[in-house]
């Protein structure tokens, strides 16, 4: 591993300047931590708020994160008050967590790490702790400690699994006290530790330590075949993609029967050979790498047992999925019965990841970042099976450690500390039109309420500025940005093959795209006519088709809301080819409702009129509609407004919250339903 410590960056920073500079070096390497693993500590000479000096332990706050780690994730702690600790017998862990609260120089300050005490009985200035993957893979097997002395004879430290809390910072600081010339620890089962006088010694010991791991277990596994050979025919990635895109709505249907998730899909090169090796299946069930995984990987994945010809029958990979879904939750159960309290809840039983042999693995979570979150590190846990058997038979923790893990009462805590779920979390939503107008502001809406959004439309760089725009204000893979033409029926399945990719399914789809074609009936041209009938109604078709194939297949229910107009209620002199296709658009939402209600499918309307800021109102439409009202343009928009009963003007953020309604859980008894929002149109009351 690279040593990245450059003197000429850090050695004008303070203090704490280099300790953030030290745990974003470490951050950086997914090889170390990931999404907000490990921790890091420096112990200051400060101020207390008296202005009196004292000594501060700055340790890494929970939650915090060392890639994009900032001064103010650091809390502060009196070391004099925690230092107090060191001759206790005993302390539980909502006793520690509870008196740490009291040494915070800064009592609004984050809650610090768990570890905290164990970073201040290290007396060395400087503490790091990662779960490298070398050095897990070093720990997690059955000649662990063995292997840990061949790699680095009597210069570290060794402690069997203990999980963090005061009992392991005591036997830290004891077994350091006996060996004084040590200067890094090994977590067995858990991480590397290390310390010095400065954040640079300390980060280059470490490093220096995680390369000698990564030399020794490269040495013995040279020429090593590991997982074995491929137990299942390779596929092409163009099979093996279109296959995990028809795949994927059954996988996300049946991981979300207890809650809704997001999938996240894997086929990297590391991925693949794992899954599609014979002894996937075996090593698969042994366990997670370290505690740390376990929390976001759950104590096994799901291993489905497919082959090349349950791959290409939809149908045979669902009632396999089904029947090792159903054995697995049932084995989860058991085992949190085996192990349970009477006051400890039951998590939701399902897998976090799912091996599908010959397509890769998927990951769920509550949000696409959950999901992500499971998949780096199953990737990396797959990197530590490989060390690992290697040098040995990889092993992982006793199952009354994991559950402790998984059902330790400060993780639950945290859980009970999440804010409520927004109106559209766990949802995906396609929105064709999405560019701009109307779709775009219906993006927005529904991002700011937690859903995930695709934008489709024809110009992709449109899409894709639509939906960077997105991630950069909610988060990353937020939203995608797909090219579609709603008239191409391959262009419809291509798009809805990658968002089967990217998210695992489909939850709402807001048809929205439209054209407006103007001229009298008998001065209309076929071209403009058939042009209307293929966007406003034939595209609303195709697209609708495929969300209720996806719909149908999750079997957990859908959404479809289309953007209709006030003109098929009240249609406009020269606007015949665009009411009577939007007329078509109407009939068939509604015969879409009464087809697919039986399946949890919703589908609704919305009838906006005059939305200024939609697409649709092109100069050459508005020099229409002004000649045909017989007024100037530039009176246009307020002639719209003053022909409502309201006399408001209406704007794409109205039709936005007309849809987030019917989106939204509030309208779950309502379907077949139209919605004007036209602020008072008499001839335009829906009958």
């Amino acid at each position: 591993m690279l040593n990245r410590w450059n003197r000429q960056e850090a050695d004008g920073l303070d203090p704490l300047g280099q300790l953030v500079y030290q745990s974003r070096l470490i951050g950086a390497e997914e090889s170390l931590v990931l999404w907000g693993g490990g921790n890091t500590s420096l112990k200051i000479e400060e101020s207390d708020f008296r202005g009196r000096p004292c000594l501060v332990l700055r340790v890494k706050g929970s939650g915090s994160d060392m890639k994009s780690i900032e001064p103010r994730h650091f809390s502060g702690v009196r070391m004099d008050d925690v230092l107090n600790l060191r001759d206790r017998e005993d302390m539980s862990d909502e006793e520690m967590v509870a008196y740490l609260a009291h040494t915070l120089t800064d009592p609004t300050a984050p809650r610090p790490s768990i570890e905290t005490l164990l970073h201040a009985f290290v007396k060395a200035a400087s503490v790091v702790h990662s779960h490298a993957d070398s050095i897990v893979a070093l720990t997690n097997t059955d000649c662990g400690v063995k292997s840990v002395i061949d790699c680095y004879n009597d210069s570290i430290i060794t402690i069997p699994y203990l999980r963090p809390g005061f009992r392991l910072s005591k036997e830290v600081a004891d077994a350091i006290d006996q060996s004084p010339h040590c200067d890094a620890l090994i977590l067995m089962n858990h991480g590397l530790i290390t310390w010095g006088e400065s954040s640079e010694e300390s980060y280059s010991r470490h490093i220096n330590l995680v390369t000698q791991a990564e030399n020794y277990l490269a040495e013995l596994g040279r020429g090593k075949t590991v997982f074995g050979t491929s137990g299942i025919s390779p596929l092409s990635d163009e099979q093996r993609r279109a296959a995990a895109a028809r795949l994927a709505p059954l996988v996300r249907g049946a991981l979300s029967r207890n809650e809704r998730c997001i999938l996240c899909y894997d086929d990297s090169p590391g991925v693949l050979d794992f899954v599609n090796s014979k002894r996937a299946s075996q090593l698969s069930q042994i366990g997670p790498a370290t505690p740390d995984h376990l929390l976001h990987t759950k104590q096994f994945p799901l291993y489905i047992a497919a082959n090349e010809s349950t791959l290409s029958d939809p149908k045979r990979f669902f009632e396999i999925l089904k029947s090792q879904l159903d054995r697995y939750e049932n084995s989860y159960r058991d085992y949190v019965e085996r192990h349970r309290s009477a006051s400890d809840p039951q998590l939701n039983p399902a897998p976090r990841v799912v091996l599908v042999p010959g397509i890769g693995i998927w990951t769920a979570g509550k949000d696409i970042r959950a999901a992500t979150i499971s998949r780096d590190i199953y990737r990396h846990t797959i990197q530590v099976i490989r060390a690992a058997e290697g040098h040995g038979a990889y092993r992982s923790l006793a199952e009354d450690e994991i559950h402790a893990v998984e059902y330790w009462p400060l993780e639950l805590y945290k859980l009970s500390l999440a804010p409520p779920e927004k109106p559209l979390a766990r949802r995906i939503a396609l929105i064709t039109g999405g560019a701009g107008g109307i779709g775009r502001s219906i993006a927005e809406t529904f991002a700011a309420n937690g859903s995930l959004i695709v934008i489709a439309d024809l110009n992709e760089t449109d899409c894709a500025a639509a939906a960077n725009e997105l991630t950069k204000r909610y988060g990353s893979g937020t939203a995608i940005g797909l090219a579609m033409d709603v008239t191409d029926e391959q262009s419809v399945k291509r798009a809805i093959n990658q968002l089967t990719l990217a998210y695992g399914g489909l939850d709402i789809l807001i048809s929205n795209a439209g054209i407006a074609r103007t001229g009298r009936i008998d001065e209309l041209n076929l071209e403009d006519w058939e042009q209307s009938l293929a966007v406003n109604a034939t595209g609303h078709f195709l697209v609708a088709r495929e969300a209720v194939r996806i719909f149908r297949e999750q079997g957990i229910g859908g959404n479809i809301i289309f953007n209709v107009t006030k003109n098929v209620l009240a249609a406009g002199a020269e606007f015949g080819a665009y009411s009577a296709s939007k007329a078509a658009e109407m009939q068939l939402a509604r015969v879409l409702a009464i087809e697919n209600g039986q399946y949890g499918i919703r589908v609704n309307m919305i009838n906006p009129d005059a939305v200024f800021s939609a697409g649709l109102w092109s100069p050459e439409i508005k020099a229409q509609r002004a000649k045909a009202q017989g007024i100037e343009v530039a009176y246009l928009e307020e002639y719209y407004r003053k022909r409502n009963l309201l006399q408001v003007k209406v704007t794409a953020e109205d039709v936005s919250e007309a849809a987030l309604w019917l989106a939204s859980d509030r309208s779950a008894k309502t379907t077949g339903c139209i919605i004007p929002v036209d602020g008072g149109l008499r001839e335009a009351f829906p009958r």
